[in-house]
């Protein structure tokens, strides 16, 4: 049987390209991520990218407020192998000025979830968290 191996991109759209782009080079260059822009259908995407996968930042048709709550993405989870990381990229970010959540344990959701969380322009809630036990070992022992 087939199995889905990881994410391959994510398009996100953006209510002002140029606003967001400035917000993402910054947050992108902390995680490693490199960058390029394409033209489809005539309309400017930046694509930020790593070894794993792409996440591209296109404009909007229609201007409205991101609502995590209404149907569509909540939020996107990045993840980063240890809670030192998840602390030094907190730190980078703040350096840019970029408001950021203080790294913590999140021991509701499990005994070593460490994260920070931060808002894109638009209100888009990305989170990067460590690599978890629970998902080391999902990926270790899959059967």
């Amino acid at each position: 049987m087939p199995e889905v191996i990881g994410i391959d991109h994510i398009y996100i759209t953006v209510s002002d390209l140029e606003r967001s782009a400035i917000f993402y080079d910054s947050v992108m260059k902390v995680l490693g991520f490199k960058k390029n822009k394409f033209n489809l259908n005539n309309e400017e995407h930046i694509q930020y990218f790593n070894r794993y996968f792409g996440y591209v930042i296109r404009p909007a048709r229609s201007k409205s407020e991101h609502n995590s709550y209404a149907p569509g993405l909540h939020h996107l989870c990045m993840r980063v192998n240890s809670k030192e990381e998840v602390q030094e990229i907190a730190n980078s970010l703040i350096k840019k000025g970029i408001m950021v959540s203080k790294p913590k344990l999140y021991s509701e959701y499990a005994h070593d979830y460490y994260a920070i969380f931060l808002k894109d322009p638009d209100g888009i809630e990305l989170e990067i968290t460590n690599y978890r036990q629970e998902r080391r070992e999902r990926h270790d022992n899959w059967q």
